[in-house]
Parts: C-alpha cells; sequence; structure tokens
C-alpha cells in the first residue's frame, strides 16, 4: 500500500537520513532514461519542500543534461535493512556549479570530497511512501571509498579536463549546462 505526501514529513526526512545510498531517475524528453546510485553522504533535505545532493563525477552526467532540459527528477530510497520501506520524492531539480550563488552555502552542508561536479536542487513536488517486501535485505552495508579514493589522487586541472571531455554532453548529445552558465528552473 502507498501512502503520498505534499511534503517530506518529519517521518521521511528521519528515514532518508538513515539510509547509505539513493537511486536518481531522470528522462530526457526523447532519449534514454537515466537511473544512477548514490552514495557517499551526499543527500541534504533543506525544508519540507526542498533537497540537495552533491554530484560526484561520473563516467557520464545524464542527470544534468535532462535537469537542463526539463527538470524532471524522481529520488528513490529502499531499506536493506530489517524494516522494510520505499521512499520516492518527486520533483524538480536543477544544477548548481560553483558560479551560482548557493553554491558555497551548500557546499558548506557536506564533509570536503573529492571530485565535485555539481550540485543537485530539487523542489519536491510530492513524495511516496510503499512497503518495501520485496527489497533484499543486506547486512554489513558499507561505503565504497574507491571513486572518492580515485578523485583524490587527480588534480583539479584533470578533473576539469575530464568534465570537458566526458560531462559537456549526454550520451543523447544534451548539453549538460556545466560550462555554459544558466540551469533550468522550475
Amino acid at each position: 500500500m502507498s501512502n503520498w505526501y505534499e511534503v517530506i514529513t518529519p517521518e521521511i526526512k528521519e528515514f532518508i537520513t538513515k539510509q547509505m545510498m539513493f537511486f536518481v531517475a531522470t528522462a530526457p524528453n526523447a532519449g534514454r532514461i537515466n537511473l544512477s546510485p548514490k552514495g557517499m553522504d551526499t543527500f541534504r533535505v533543506l525544508s519540507d519542500k526542498r533537497a540537495i545532493y552533491l554530484d560526484i563525477t561520473g563516467s557520464g552526467n545524464e542527470t544534468a543534461a535532462h535537469l537542463f532540459e526539463n527538470g524532471r527528477i524522481t529520488i528513490m530510497f529502499c531499506s536493506f535493512d530489517r524494516n522494510p520501506s520505499i521512499l520516492r520524492l518527486y520533483g524538480h531539480g536543477r544544477t548548481i556549479h560553483p558560479r551560482d550563488d548557493r553554491w558555497n552555502d551548500y557546499l558548506a552542508m557536506f564533509p570536503a570530497t573529492p571530485g565535485l561536479r555539481q550540485i543537485m536542487e530539487i523542489d519536491i513536488d510530492s513524495a511516496m511512501t510503499s512497503c518495501g517486501y520485496a527489497v533484499p535485505r543486506l547486512d554489513h552495508l558499507t561505503e565504497r571509498n574507491t571513486l572518492r579514493k580515485y578523485w583524490e589522487k587527480r588534480s583539479d586541472t584533470v578533473l576539469e579536463k575530464y568534465h570537458r571531455d566526458m560531462n559537456e554532453r549526454s550520451i543523447d548529445d544534451l548539453p549538460t549546462g556545466l560550462f555554459t552558465g544558466g540551469s533550468h528552473s522550475s
């Protein structure tokens, strides 16, 4: 059974803070749907209608391209412990870059993280909880530090070159807004 909410309730916020990972889904107007797992203590609830997460440099930049084009985003958390539960946050988002006014304020909410590409800001339209009875139970879930170590060993110059070479356009050749200024606003 599903329950719908117009805001992030205190109970939903508490559930979010206990999860070690989440999934981000976006889609362009035409093209591939993207679904990405995230972790590394990168999600924050700012209010009952807004959340942010750090976006660490990876092989593609699909989420940014989709947000730049239409802003639609869904975030899913699911519990892997003995209490089954799934939470989806539906909303519209935008990318925040070092050139943007809110960058420093948002960045201060997180531990130092190498390889940072941008911050995703999400205005929440609704939230839905459901049972999660089919989600497997996993014990000893721990953070994988491979990506952190990878970017710790590389310079800012290498990081920027990677962004320009691999993250400026999506796999569907859509602009990500990484270097072009401006972002989608909902």
